[in-house]
């Protein structure tokens, strides 16, 4: 049985999840509405791993014989004003929840909980990678400047992204 610690913990952080998906999917129809279909689908597919990452909280709480309560999920913004903000701020929420499942490991090991440890590791590594991805693509955002050009391409290289679910555990 999970403790009422972790549990609220991992409640809160599926709520934090499911506004990522919420965050990128406005992000992705800002970016459409802009006619940047690559910069569209980088975010739905951002938005698909956010679902996946929030799913994955609640399924392994289930698990652990805790209980689930969804919360209301805060509206996202839906004006990013350009390419370069949207990710600053794509940089900013991946180091926001980076925070929160630090946070929520802390609280693992303070409780001795060695199965959310196991589990909150895969999280860990997750956002190494989240993080990375979007300062990469805000740094050469940030390299472009104002050359359109150099945003249509990028634009196109964004358009090749799939999305393939990781295996759950």
């Amino acid at each position: 049985m999970i403790s009422q610690k972790i549990q609220d913990a991992i409640n809160a952080q599926i709520n934090r999840e499911l506004f990522s998906e919420y965050l990128y999917r406005s992000m992705s129809a800002w970016f459409a509405t802009e006619t940047l279909d690559g910069f569209a689908n980088w975010m739905e597919i951002q938005a698909q791993e956010e679902h996946f990452h929030a799913m994955k909280f609640f399924n392994y709480l289930i698990e652990r014989g805790g209980k689930v309560i969804l919360e209301q999920i805060d509206k996202p913004e839906s004006c990013f004003e350009s390419p370069l903000r949207a990710f600053e701020m794509t940089l900013d929420h991946e180091q926001y929840i980076s925070k929160n499942i630090n946070d929520l490991m802390d609280l693992a090991i303070e409780e001795k909980d060695h199965a959310a440890k196991s589990f909150l590791q895969w999280y860990v590594d997750e956002q190494v990678e989240e993080e990375a991805t979007a300062e990469k693509f805000l740094n050469q955002l940030k390299m472009l400047g104002d050359r359109i050009e150099g945003v249509l391409m990028l634009d196109r290289e964004m358009a090749s992204r799939t999305y393939t679910p990781p295996v759950a555990n």
